[in-house]
C-alpha cells in the first residue's frame, strides 16, 4: 500500500509537470517508501522525508501545523522540537477507520499546496482518510 501511495502521488505530480520526490513513513516515524523522479532536487529527499515523518508525528497535516504555529506564538517552541520535523505544506497523516499508521510527504513541486495535492492523490489511491 506504501508503494501504491507514493508512486500514485508521484505519478499526480509528474502528470502537472513537477519532478517531486515522495515518501513514506510509518507510525514510528521510521521510513518505509522513498520515490524519486529522475529531475527532483536533491533536498527532495530530505524535504518529502521530514514532512512524511512531521505528519506522522504530529497527527495532523503540515500546512495546518505551520498555520497553527504561526498563529499561537506560545507554540513557536514546536518547530525545534525535533531536527526531523519539517513544518511546511506538502505532509499528510496516514490514517485508516481513524487510526493513525504513518505520514506522507511531498517535496519539489513549486508550492506546498500543489506537493499536498499530490499526496492527497496518493492517500486516495490506497483508501486512506
Amino acid at each position: 500500500m506504501a508503494m501504491t501511495a507514493a508512486n500514485t502521488a508521484l505519478e499526480a505530480c509528474a502528470a502537472e509537470g513537477h519532478n517531486v520526490t515522495v515518501a513514506i513513513v510509518a507510525r514510528s516515524g521510521n521510513t518505509s517508501v522513498i520515490l524519486r523522479a529522475d529531475n527532483a532536487g536533491p533536498h527532495t529527499v530530505g524535504s518529502s522525508t521530514g514532512k512524511a515523518f512531521t505528519s506522522a508525528s504530529m497527527g495532523r497535516d503540515t500546512a495546518g501545523l505551520a498555520g497553527f504555529i504561526g498563529g499561537n506564538p506560545q507554540n513557536d517552541g514546536l518547530r525545534d522540537m525535533d531536527s526531523r520535523l519539517v513544518i511546511q505544506a506538502g505532509g499528510l497523516p496516514i490514517r485508516f477507520g481513524g487510526a493513525l499508521v504513518g505520514g506522507i510527504g511531498v517535496g519539489g513541486a513549486p508550492s506546498g499546496d500543489i506537493d499536498a495535492t499530490c499526496a492527497q492523490t496518493g492517500l486516495a489511491a490506497i483508501g486512506a482518510q
